[in-house]
C-alpha cells in the first residue's frame, strides 16, 4: 500500500495561510495551484509501500526540499518514487520537510556531531552546507560500484563543482538552482547586460535582488570582475557588498526579497531582477512570457542540492539509498522529474528524453543551459564557519535585518 500526500486543496489552504514562511519552490507552485483551482503540493509528503525506514531492512528515509519531485495530481502520487519502490523491493519514506539549510541543519546537528542516526538515510542539503558536513566528516563515501549511472551520466561541469569534494566521494548532486539576470522584456527592451545596467536611471526603484547571500553576492562579485569560487578575500567580498550598499541607500534596487520576488515581477513593481532560473521558467509559464532571463556574460551563479548519507545511516541503508540515487541518473527519470522542477537537472541525456515528453522545456536554456552558458555559471566557494558568520553578518548589515 502507498501513502498518498493529504488533499491537494487543504494542502494548498494551509500553504497560503503560510505564506510568509514559504521559499521559492512553496511561493511557485502556489501560484500554479491558484491558476488552476486546486493542486497537488505537499508539506512534508512521503511515498512509500510500506513500514518506515531508517536503518534499512524495511526501507530508507529521504529528507528533501518541498516541491522537488515529480507529483502526478491526478494520481496523488509521486510517480518516479513510486516506480522506483515498485522495482526495488524495499519502501522510501519521501519527507518534504527542508525549507531551509540552517534551520534543518539545526534539526539533527546533534545526532551528526555523535554520528548517531538522524531519522534520515539521505539528505539534499544544498552543497554549501555538505561543504561544512564534509569538513566536520559527517557524512560517508559513496560507492560507486553502486552508481554505474552516476559515473556514466553526472554533468562533467559537477564532478569538481564543490570545491571540498572533488570527484564527488561524498556528495551527488540532485537538482542544480541557478541564478541570473531577469527583466520584463517589453517595459526594458534593451536588457540588462552588465552590472551597472542596475543602475540606469529609468529603473530606479524597480529593481530587486535576492535575499540569499551566495546569490547575490556572487553575482555582484562576478560583476566586478570577481570569480565567486576562487580564493577571494575581505577585499573583494567587502568592494561587492559597498556596490549593494550603494545601490540600496540611493533607492535603486528598491528591494532585498526571498521567496516573495516573484510576486514584484507580476505586479510591475520591479522590472529587473536576481533571479533563480526556475522561477522565471514558472512565471513564464503563467504570464504569457512576460520576461526575458540570460545568464549575464560577468557570470551567474549555480548551486547544487545533492544526495549524502550521513554517518548514523546503516551500511544496508546506504546501499538502498545508492540504489535510489543510481535510478534517478537514468535520463529517462530525470527527465520525469525535471519537467515538474524546471531546475537545472545533473544528468547527461536529459535534455534528449525530455524532448520525447515536453519539447519546449526541452528547447528551453533555463532547464538546458548550453555550453556557453555553462562557461558563465559560477559556484561559489566553500566558507569555513568564521567566514560564514562573518561574510553573513556583513550582508544582513547592510540589508538592514
Amino acid at each position: 500500500m502507498v501513502r498518498r500526500p493529504e488533499d491537494p486543496i487543504v494542502r494548498n489552504i494551509v500553504q497560503l495561510l503560510r505564506g510568509a514562511q514559504m521559499n521559492r519552490r512553496q511561493l511557485l507552485r502556489g501560484a500554479a495551484v491558484g491558476a488552476a483551482g486546486a493542486g497537488a503540493l505537499g508539506l512534508a509528503s512521503c511515498a512509500s509501500n510500506s513500514g518506515g525506514g531508517g536503518g534499512g531492512g524495511e526501507g530508507i528515509v529521504w529528507g528533501n526540499w518541498t516541491y522537488y519531485l515529480d507529483f502526478d495530481e491526478s494520481t496523488g502520487s509521486f510517480t518516479s518514487l513510486d516506480n522506483f519502490v515498485d522495482q526495488a523491493g524495499f519502501s522510501v519514506d519521501y519527507i518534504e520537510d527542508i525549507d531551509d539549510n540552517n534551520t534543518f541543519y539545526g534539526k539533527i546537528k546533534d545526532q551528526l556531531k555523535l554520528g548517531q542516526f538522524t531519522g534520515y538515510d539521505t539528505v539534499t542539503f544544498t552543497d554549501w552546507m555538505n561543504g561544512r558536513l564534509i569538513n566536520d566528516t559527517q557524512v560517508q563515501e559513496f560507492d560507486y560500484a553502486n552508481l554505474p549511472n552516476v559515473e556514466a551520466n553526472l554533468v562533467d561541469a559537477q564532478w569538481d563543482a564543490l570545491d571540498v569534494d572533488p570527484g564527488r566521494k561524498f556528495t551527488i548532486p540532485w537538482q542544480l538552482p541557478a541564478s541570473g539576470w531577469v527583466w520584463n522584456t517589453e517595459a526594458v527592451p534593451q536588457g540588462i547586460k552588465t552590472l551597472d545596467d542596475f543602475l540606469r536611471p529609468e529603473l530606479k526603484g524597480k529593481v530587486v535582488v535576492l535575499s540569499e547571500m551566495r546569490d547575490t553576492m556572487g553575482m555582484v562579485m562576478a560583476g566586478l570582475g570577481t570569480d565567486p569560487n576562487s580564493d577571494w578575500g575581505d577585499t573583494e567580498f567587502d568592494a561587492a557588498l559597498a556596490w549593494l550598499d550603494d545601490a540600496l541607500k540611493s533607492g535603486q534596487i528598491g528591494n532585498v526579497k526571498g521567496n516573495s520576488y516573484t510576486q514584484d515581477l507580476i505586479t510591475g513593481d520591479a522590472l529587473a531582477a536576481m533571479a533563480w532560473t526556475g522561477d522565471v521558467v514558472m512565471l513564464n509559464a503563467e504570464n504569457d512570457n512576460q520576461w526575458t532571463l540570460e545568464i549575464p556574460e560577468s557570470g551567474g551563479m549555480i548551486a547544487a542540492d545533492s544526495f549524502t548519507v550521513p554517518n548514523g545511516t546503516s551500511a544496508e541503508a546506504k546501499a538502498q539509498v545508492e540504489e535510489l540515487i543510481n535510478y534517478y541518473y537514468d535520463p529517462v527519470v530525470m527527465a520525469e522529474v525535471a519537467n515538474y522542477v524546471t531546475f537545472v537537472p545533473p544528468v547527461k541525456g536529459t535534455q534528449e528524453e525530455m524532448r520525447k515528453i515536453n519539447p519546449e522545456n526541452a528547447d528551453n536554456p533555463l532547464i538546458f543551459p548550453d555550453d556557453k552558458d555553462w562557461e558563465h555559471l559560477h559556484n561559489f566557494r566553500t566558507l569555513t564557519a568564521e567566514e560564514d558568520k562573518k561574510y553573513s553578518t556583513a550582508f544582513q548589515n547592510v540589508l538592514g535585518l
